[in-house]
């Protein structure tokens, strides 16, 4: 096998100073998960300084270390490159890895669905090349780099998320990915506390171009009220096409069709000048939206429609975005799913919409237990008091509320929908255990600053993923 670098490849991008005749096969940043033939680089955070992990990650099987120190106990000739900053060095490290390489490079970025669209970016064309995308959500300023320090030189194809939630840090990203399609999901108003506006978040999303040569190509989502606006900040950076999806007659990905079940959807859509029809194996409405961005991204990369579409039937739910359990109670079983890594407006609609389509066994109810979407600044109050229509459109039986801000949700709902609210997921956790009965489907979801996770972790002992055609 080919190595992913070399000692002196590091050096030279680095600037480092090192000794002996190694490689490495891979890259980490922590000494928990290394694997034999990695580079381990030691940042230092606010908490932990990788320097103190050093020894650790060598005896775990790191070849080499990328150090700003030596940390006492060391052989002399241990494997490491010495550097003035190593966060500064593992960016280098990425812009190395990215300059190199010939891949056909995707960025993804969006208020709602970065990851899912990631990944299925990266199901659609591994089957196509050898393709290489962001692990989880590796979508800041020492993810990305992360990212790009881990894409082999023979990659085809290379998807990588980027986030934000301030202005200019897509800007520094984009310089280092360098995409040659920019795909942004949609603009909603997550992250509105640190913005003036919506109009402000999608400026910041519409960053991504700065990174691109005027050969690359913009996805957008043409649904979006703010399509215009993106898709002016594309041609003022001088972008040669954009490529718009969505059910918009003028999009060049256009939904034509589409049948939402409780665990798939079946879709048919205009690719060009192709109709295509596939099967997305995740539910909801939302995820046919970033299949078509999907297939507008696969077309701009000149790879095959028909085998990303196909593609589309073996996605699988992520962890925290839609997994589903079953888990035991008294008496029978209820179903869990977990949407517990994150919520704005967007997703938690998205999400309500889901259970809509999850009929309850006999007996059981639909169950919804949400915690506060953080970083609305001044629209927060009303933003969670808006969920109330969506809970009654979806037609869940009971809610139970988590934070101050949901607290609006609970008020605004009949009291005969009101389940139970509580200042943290911990303090819920009894009321809900108590409540559950056989039948029940139930969906958690909240910011990941709302720990809604600390709900679905106890109900999952004992759990069995349950059978069903959304993959686990």
């Amino acid at each position: 096998m080919t190595a992913l670098w070399t000692a002196n490849d590091i050096v030279s991008a680095t600037g480092g100073a090192g000794q002996g005749d190694w490689s490495v096969s891979g890259v980490s940043i922590d000494s928990r998960t290394v694997a034999a033939g990695d580079l381990f680089v030691a940042l230092a955070g606010p908490s932990l300084d990788g320097h103190d992990f050093i020894a650790d990650a060598l005896k775990r099987g790191a070849t080499g270390a990328l150090v700003s120190r030596k940390p006492e106990g060391l052989s002399a000739d241990a494997p490491l490159i010495l550097v003035p900053d190593t966060l500064t060095a593992l960016t280098q490290l990425g812009q190395a890895g990215r300059a190199r390489s010939k891949a056909r490079v995707i960025a993804v970025t969006g208020s709602v669905g970065k990851t899912g669209t990631k990944e299925a970016l990266r199901r659609a064309l591994e089957r196509q090349g050898r393709t290489v995308a962001s692990a989880a959500s590796l979508n800041n300023h020492w993810g990305v780099p992360l990212s790009l320090a881990r894409m082999p030189r023979d990659t085809a194809f290379g998807v990588f998320e980027i986030g934000m939630n301030h202005p200019r840090e897509i800007a520094a990203l984009t310089r280092l990915v360098e995409p040659d399609i920019a795909v942004i999901t949609t603009i909603s108003p997550a992250h509105l506390g640190f913005f003036p506006s919506v109009e402000a978040i999608a400026d910041a999303k519409a960053e991504i171009f700065e990174g691109m040569s005027r050969e690359g190509v913009a996805v957008l989502n043409q649904d979006n009220p703010h399509f215009e606006r993106l898709a002016v900040a594309a041609r003022t950076r001088g972008l040669a096409r954009i490529l718009g999806f969505g059910e918009h007659a003028d999009a060049a990905v256009r939904l034509i069709d589409c049948h939402l079940y409780s665990t798939a959807s079946a879709v048919t859509a205009l690719v060009a000048d192709e109709i295509v029809d596939y099967c997305v194996s995740l539910p909801g409405r939302h995820w046919v939206i970033n299949s078509l961005a999907v297939m507008a991204a696969v077309k701009a990369a000149d790879a095959d429609i028909s085998i990303a579409a196909a593609a589309m039937g073996s996605l699988d739910a992520l962890d925290g975005r839609g997994r589903r359990h079953r888990i035991a109670v008294k008496g029978g079983e209820v179903e869990l799913v977990d949407e517990s890594y994150n919520a704005n407006p967007d997703s938690m609609r998205a999400a309500l919409a889901v259970l809509r389509t999850i009929v309850p066994r006999p007996g059981g109810r639909r169950i919804a237990v949400l915690g506060d979407m953080l970083e609305l600044g001044d629209a927060a109050s009303r933003l969670h008091a808006e969920l109330a229509q969506p809970v009654l459109t979806a037609d869940v039986d009971l809610v139970f509320t988590v934070g101050r801000e949901m607290e609006h949700l609970d008020r605004a709902l009949p009291s005969t929908r009101r389940g139970g609210h509580a200042a943290t997921s911990a303090e819920l956790l009894p009321a809900l255990m108590a409540a559950l009965r056989p039948g029940d489907v139930v969906m958690v979801k909240g910011s990941l600053g709302s720990r809604m996770a600390d709900i679905v972790k106890p109900l999952l002992k004992g759990a069995r993923e349950t059978a069903l055609a959304v993959k686990g």
